[in-house]
C-alpha cells in the first residue's frame, strides 16, 4: 500500500499542534520528509514512527516500601 504524504498542517493537525511544533522537527531534521520542489511532506510512516519513538510507557505498580500511618 502507497504512504500517504502530508503537508505541515495536516501534521499539525493530526498531532493536536500549530504548525510551529513540526516546523522545527522538519529544520532540525529529527523527522523523516520529503521535499517536493519547495514544499515539505512527511509520509505517514515517518510521523507514526516518530509518535512510537516519544510515547512514553506508564510505570508498572511499584510497592512502597514504606507503609502508611493509620
Amino acid at each position: 500500500m502507497a504512504d500517504r504524504y502530508l503537508t505541515v498542517s495536516q501534521v499539525a493537525e493530526l498531532l493536536g499542534t500549530t504548525e510551529r511544533f513540526p516546523r522545527p522537527l522538519i529544520a532540525e531534521r529529527r523527522i523523516v520528509f520529503v521535499k517536493v520542489g519547495r514544499h515539505v511532506r512527511i509520509p505517514e510512516s515517518a510521523l507514526n514512527t516518530f509518535i512510537d519513538a516519544h510515547t512514553v510507557q506508564p510505570i508498572g505498580h511499584r510497592r512502597s516500601s514504606l507503609r502508611r500511618a493509620a
